[in-house]
């Protein structure tokens, strides 16, 4: 479901990321396929230097469909940004991706707390956010956060992933699963 970036799949994903139901909520805006190939390279380099971790996210026959990657990090929290192809939007992709995706930096690589960035007028991304049963709203909760994110020209909901909560919802998931497999 996920992987590792590398650069075979920059033209496919560009492909993706170019449609223009997706392109204004991407966070590397590339124009062409050259430049988010050199986009990419920087993304892995970031990665290298440990301020941001980036995966592919596939489909189930491996082909790459969208991206999942948390940026600004620091001190074990870091801003989580998702997209995935028209194609394959509304076929759980989104929901599993960030699934294996947090437990990957919550357990994996010792993350505290995940923020979302959502812009307001993204109601398809909000409504995909609160569908998770882990993340809170978090405009009251961190307003100095709130209002830094929102001093440009957007304007955006925060939500936020606490690893606990993270924890708590997803071992309450897995036990009514493996009680609905007996």
């Amino acid at each position: 479901m996920l992987k590792h970036r590398d650069l075979h799949e920059t033209t496919e994903l560009y492909q993706l990321l170019s449609h223009p139901s997706v392109f204004p909520y991407v966070r590397h805006k590339a124009t062409s396929p050259e430049e988010y190939l050199f986009m990419t390279k920087q993304l892995i380099e970031e990665e290298q230097r440990g301020h941001t971790v980036s995966r592919t996210i596939l489909d189930d026959w491996g082909q790459p469909i969208g991206t999942i990657s948390i940026f600004d990090v620091q001190d074990g929290a870091g801003f989580l940004g998702t997209w995935i192809g028209k194609p394959y939007q509304g076929l759980g992709y989104n929901q599993k991706a960030k699934y294996d995706f947090l437990s990957e930096l919550f357990f994996d690589l010792n993350f505290h707390t995940v923020f979302l960035r959502i812009r307001k007028e993204n109601e398809r991304s909000i409504a995909a956010a609160l569908k998770l049963p882990y993340v809170v709203h978090a405009n009251d909760t961190h307003p100095a956060l709130y209002e830094e994110i929102n001093a440009g020209e957007f304007k955006y909901n925060l939500f936020q992933i606490p690893k606990d909560l993270f924890y708590l919802m997803t071992a309450h998931e897995r036990a009514e699963a493996e009680e609905q497999a007996m």
